[in-house]
């Protein structure tokens, strides 16, 4: 164990205050790199951290936030990394070496890009940016690493990834929350907590954007999800401008105070400031804090949480599923059963696919949901648009996410025929490219209206393509469409010649969006000429006709050939498939069995 992880045992830590506005008010441009002073003017630099200790602070960070290649090249000094951090590094440690007491220094590291220019620089160039800065101030006598603001989750992993790889060091992992509770990318305290609990690090945390009072709240949910020591550094409220392009923090002291024991109380192992708390205050924060004694983090229930054997499944290699129908009538013994023998026969998942016909079937949804919880099967259900307002589809998917649903397809649908004409009756205020646009909303905390919500959902979001289209072109566009409203994975509409999935495939390729290809066993000649000729976009090779002909009515072992033969060529093409389960079980084992041996 670390001395900075054992000291945490011992009592709760108090760390320092704003470097940036401290540097600030002593008449440095906030559009200037402020860690380049480490070089061009460090007597400023050292007199903050000498005004911090003299405090009586446990931990001081280094100038060094921002000083990351991409941040200093809007300067000029993108030559001049490892010098600005080690000098960084120099400055804090001669600070902490000036006093006979121990001063934990900590190597600040910024996100490699401001919030505003992630569009535009890649992951790639980010992480190289943090790698290099995270080298320099490892190799320069840090006690630890404090990752600082961090907007967005997926960067703050990374750099937890980098550190990991490169340093022993203790890391200390501080995202940024707004005023609603979410970091910038969206993700909520509970989400923050939960991610980083499997990693490496010391201590999480939350800096800067919100006030002592909305710092608080952070800190109390992220105890609630976390059994790790937690850090706070709130703002000293907000800052108001004094003219020209300088600006003050004038927060009340004892209210600073109050809620800095407050957030200690509430279970935060470290407490310090950011923007605009000052040494004058930091000097009573260190008074208070004395006094409370060094407490084991209290024992954290985690939530349970829903299974994602489809993500795994995937990740994994080539995915297996079968299409079952939703029972006509309200039981589901029978669905139940066949399901449980579909893994048996090796299926990895059971897609539940929406009814064709107008009589009473149990909805898919209410059905995926009973398989999952009754004997454990993951499940992709089939949500279609037909006949539904917007407001009815997010109902339904948001009570279906509340009891477990995550993986869905998206089908526009089409009405059953119950008369003489098609679309008698039924209402589409949404087609399938719209139903994908929502839960996508949903997926990032918003409603169709685009109003806030209390939660995120976590839905996989699938949608339907059809490879066998008349008009190839025009589908592979609405694909496209499906893919930028936020579509995750494709199904295909069943197949059975591959060259349309070939071209689709290629077309598709810069998407980089898992595929996965259906197969449905004809069940003779008359079914196969039925779709050849009455079914609209549905392409049926002319041999295999005249093969399912020249067989007779009453041969299967044709049908399932060929339905063989697809599944043996699935895997050059496609992530996954899906076989359509009918009758006749012997086939669909030995289908199921044949779409095994493509697994890795």
């Amino acid at each position: 164990m670390s001395d900075f992880s054992e000291a945490l045992r011992e009592r709760p830590l108090v760390g320092d205050g704003a470097m940036g506005t401290m540097l600030h008010a002593a008449g440095n441009s906030l559009d200037r790199a402020l860690p380049e002073l480490n070089l061009s003017k460090p007597d400023a630099v050292s007199t903050v951290h000498d005004s911090y200790i003299d405090a009586g602070v446990d931990l001081i960070l280094t100038n060094t936030f921002g000083a990351g290649r991409l941040r200093l090249a809007e300067h000029g000094y993108a030559g001049d990394v490892a010098a600005i951090n080690h000098a960084g590094v120099q400055l804090a440690r001669r600070a902490a070496a000036a006093v006979d007491r121990r001063i934990f220094v900590g190597g600040s590291v910024a996100p490699a890009v401001s919030a505003s220019q992630r569009s535009w620089v890649s992951a790639e160039q980010r992480s190289a940016a943090m790698r290099e800065q995270i080298v320099a101030l490892s190799e320069s006598d840090v006690d630890l690493l404090v990752f600082e603001t961090f907007g967005y989750l997926d960067e703050l992993i990374e750099a937890i990834r980098i550190a990991t790889e490169l340093t022993d060091l203790p890391v200390l992992a501080q995202a940024t929350f707004t005023a609603d509770g979410r970091t910038p990318g969206g993700e909520t305290t509970h989400e923050v907590a939960t991610a980083l609990a499997g990693l490496p690090v010391a201590v999480i945390g939350a800096n800067c954007t919100v006030g002592p009072q909305r710092m608080l709240g952070v800190v109390e949910e992220l105890r609630q999800a976390t059994s790790l020591p937690i850090s706070a550094q709130p703002n000293a409220g907000l800052p108001r401008r004094i003219g020209g392009r300088r600006f003050e923090y004038n927060i009340d002291h004892e209210y600073l105070v109050r809620y800095a024991l407050r957030c200690v109380d509430a279970g935060a192992s470290i407490i310090g400031g950011c923007c605009g708390t000052t040494p004058a205050q930091l000097r009573k924060v260190v008074a208070a804090v004395s006094e409370r004694p060094g407490r084991p983090a209290p024992t954290v229930r985690p939530r349970p949480a829903v299974p994602d054997l489809f993500a795994q499944q995937l990740s994994r290699g080539f995915v297996v599923a079968a299409e079952i129908a939703p029972p006509i009538g309200g039981t589901t013994q029978e669905a139940t059963e066949l399901a449980g023998q579909l893994r048996s026969a090796g299926a990895d998942l059971v897609l539940v696919a929406a009814p064709r016909d107008p009589r009473a079937h149990l909805a898919p949804t209410s059905l995926a949901l009973h398989l999952q919880q009754e004997i454990g099967l993951e499940t992709i259900t089939t949500v279609t648009t037909w006949d539904k307002t917007i407001m009815s589809l997010q109902a339904d998917l948001l009570g279906a996410h509340a009891f477990g649903t995550r993986t869905v397809v998206c089908e526009t649908g089409n009405p059953p025929l119950r008369g003489e004409y098609p679309n008698a009756d039924g209402i589409w205020e949404v087609d399938s490219v719209g139903l994908i646009g929502l839960m996508a909303e949903l997926n990032t905390g918003r409603d169709c209206n685009g109003l806030s919500m209390a939660t995120k959902t976590s839905f996989k979001i699938g949608a339907r393509c059809n490879p066998g289209a008349e008009d190839l072109e025009a589908e592979i566009a609405r694909t496209r469409a499906k893919i930028a409203a936020g579509a995750q994975f494709l199904i295909t509409r069943p197949v059975y010649e591959l060259e349309g999935l070939r071209r689709m495939r290629r077309e598709l390729a810069d998407d980089g969006i898992p595929v996965f290809l259906t197969v449905a066993p004809l069940g003779g000649y008359a079914e196969a000429e039925y779709l050849a000729y009455e079914v609209p976009d549905v392409t049926i090779p002319p041999k295999t006709l005249s093969d399912l002909e020249a067989a007779g009515p009453h041969d299967r072992e044709t049908a399932a050939g060929l339905a063989g033969d697809l599944l043996n060529e699935a895997k050059s093409l496609a992530d996954g498939v899906v076989v359509v389960i009918g009758g006749d079980h012997e086939i669909w084992r030995g289908l199921l069995t044949t779409a095994g041996r493509q697994r890795p």
